[in-house]
């Protein structure tokens, strides 16, 4: 079936990484484990602190290359899921309770928070999103208004569903 003919499966609205802020910030990543790996060989400190440097560098290298390989994913939201577009589901929109975009939550930047009635468990997806027990954070390296306009749709929908007067 195809999507145009499934209101479930129609996306509603998508948000993907900016390529600039993907360049800046995989760049800075891979540029400070560059910089602590050269130190730690052309400058090398005692053992352990040697040895610190090393796993510094290895851990950005690590971290980048997550945020790589996430980044390069874009979020998708249907009338019934959001998801990635490699098929994760990040939460049913009939789980949503709540949404918080507000200045002082805690949520990534450019993006909001979800809460959900269940707990799923956590995961990370450096740059795009992340989950801790029944809060999803969205945003990161995506651009304000796209996530602007998922967390809008996402509040319609959720006031849409709580209305008693459908």
């Amino acid at each position: 079936m195809s999507n145009a003919l499934n209101p479930d499966t129609e996306i509603l609205a998508v948000v993907q990484a900016s390529m600039g802020r993907r360049i800046l910030g995989l760049g800075s990543l891979y540029l400070l484990a560059l910089m602590v790996i050269y130190v730690a060989v052309v400058q090398p400190p005692d053992i352990g602190w040697q040895v610190f440097l090393f796993v510094l560098g290895g851990g950005s290298i690590w971290i980048a290359e997550m945020m790589r390989k996430a980044t390069a994913l874009s979020l998708e939201l249907t009338n019934s899921e959001l998801r990635d577009s490699e098929g994760t589901v990040l939460a049913q929109v009939e789980d949503i309770m709540s949404l918080d975009r507000g200045v002082f939550a805690f949520k990534p930047s450019n993006g909001f928070l979800l809460r959900l009635s269940k707990s799923e468990g956590r995961t990370w997806r450096p740059g795009l999103w992340w989950r801790l027990g029944n809060r999803i954070g969205v945003g990161g390296m995506t651009p304000g208004p796209q996530t602007k306009f998922m967390a809008e749709m996402i509040a319609a929908m959720i006031a849409q569903r709580d209305d008693p007067q459908d």
